[in-house]
């Protein structure tokens, strides 16, 4: 095996030197795959050679030094892909340039080493929880190798080991979702409580709640070491919710055999959180819903109406935000969640709104900066199934290769390549 490696890499090198070429993988309305082309992008980077990522310029291309293996590469993936002579290449380069043009190239180096916090028993075959979840099937379908992490990981320190950490759609409150209502009778509902109290009190903690609160504040130090977090639906809301209400039951009888305490939601401290203050709890237990975060009440936004426009930054001037937003179009198809989208009001004001529906007063996708980290919040379940129920099947990226909403996510995957990773310790 080492020897294979070591012969690619000789003719990796050799057809670099004797090329006088860049492939661009166009990412506007000519290319066939845009999510196979972050995969594309990641898988060169993995192989030791150098990427570029260029903001704002046809949709948010990537480039690199042209070679046959790539090339092959693209046509196994059916990515589009464009050779073009280093004349034209620097032409390109030239024109980004311009101070009036709001565009950047960004160097891509070192491919992020990428976890998923998701529950070891929806893995292997065994598929305790009904529901899928967009990340690990967009990271799969671009085929960006990720490995999942649970409690046990977390509380033992090897966050550490990862560059990236996607939060699958988790309960960090404790209730399980607030399913009780329609599914405490359900096997899958029945078995998932089992085994959560069972590993929470292999950990040592008495309730599942002081378990994902330890969680949490574990993930916290991760992010503000230098760890790149990324959430979607459930599992934004709830994580803040969790630090918020730190020292509070709020868990109702039926979730952990005890009422709650007295004077929990008015007592809920905001300077814990990343992203959200002055939020209220739903105090009705069998109400599907956690907070006033989750703009559900009283939204007037139909299906053939619902969508999110992504804000405009300078490329040259805020990167971070210019990658996160890389999309062929500025309107994205929203998409429902148990977490769909956020009351503006109730977002702090130092947290930077990437995505909003303005007439909803609402936002959808969400980022910012916490220590030498970032954390960045996506509302919402599946980008191209508006509204997923439990059980629903999977849905089938390969009929959606071109799609805005799971873009933004490999947006968030790609963007920590952008520069080394420096890691407090």
């Amino acid at each position: 095996m080492k020897q294979l490696i070591f012969f690619i890499a000789i003719s990796f090198f050799c057809i670099n030197q004797a090329s006088a070429a860049y492939m661009i993988l166009p990412m506007d309305e000519k290319q066939r795959d845009h999510l196979k082309a972050y995969g594309i992008t990641y898988w060169i980077l993995d192989n030791g050679a150098e990427a570029f990522w260029l903001l704002n310029y046809r949709g948010g291309s990537f480039a690199f030094r042209h070679n046959v293996i790539f090339e092959k590469e693209c046509k196994t993936r059916d990515v589009s892909y464009e050779v073009i002579p280093d004349v034209q290449y620097n032409k390109i380069l030239m024109d980004i340039s311009d101070p009036e043009i709001n565009q950047d190239v960004i160097k891509l180096e070192v491919p992020p080493k990428v976890a998923v916090y998701t529950p070891d028993f929806n893995q292997y075959g065994e598929k305790i929880q009904p529901w899928d979840d967009a990340v690990t099937m967009v990271l799969t379908y671009a085929e960006i190798p990720y490995e999942t992490v649970y409690d046990k990981e977390v509380l033992g320190d090897k966050l550490a080991e990862y560059d990236w950490l996607h939060l699958h759609h988790e309960d960090f409150t404790g209730q399980y979702g607030r399913f009780y209502r329609s599914y405490h009778n359900q096997p899958w509902y029945k078995e998932n409580v089992r085994r959560m109290e069972a590993l929470a009190k292999e950990l040592k903690f008495e309730k599942v709640s002081q378990l994902k609160l330890a969680v949490v504040k574990k993930i916290k130090e991760y992010v503000g070491g230098g760890g790149f977090m990324f959430a979607m639906c459930s599992a934004t809301d709830t994580y803040d919710i969790a630090l918020a209400a730190e020292g509070h039951d709020i868990c109702a009888h039926m979730y952990d055999g005890d009422p709650v305490s007295g004077g929990a939601s008015s007592d809920l401290d905001y300077s814990k959180t990343f992203a959200f203050k002055n939020f209220t709890l739903e105090g009705n237990p069998l109400v599907y819903e956690y907070s006033t975060i989750d703009h559900n009440k009283g939204r007037n936004v139909s299906a053939e109406t619902d969508y999110f426009t992504l804000f405009d930054f300078s490329a040259k001037w805020d990167p971070v935000p210019t990658m996160l937003t890389q999309c062929h179009t500025r309107t994205v198809k929203g998409f429902m969640g148990q977490t769909t989208a956020y009351r503006k009001e109730l977002v702090k004001s130092d947290v930077l709104v990437l995505g909003e529906n303005k007439p909803a007063n609402e936002v959808r996708y969400i980022h910012a900066k916490f220590g030498f980290g970032t954390w960045t919040f996506y509302g919402g379940h599946d980008p191209e199934d508006y509204r997923h129920f439990v059980n629903d099947p999977e849905t089938d990226l390969s009929l959606h290769p071109n799609s805005p909403g799971y873009r933004l996510i490999l947006n968030n995957v790609l963007f920590p390549a952008a520069k080394k990773k420096k890691r407090k310790t």
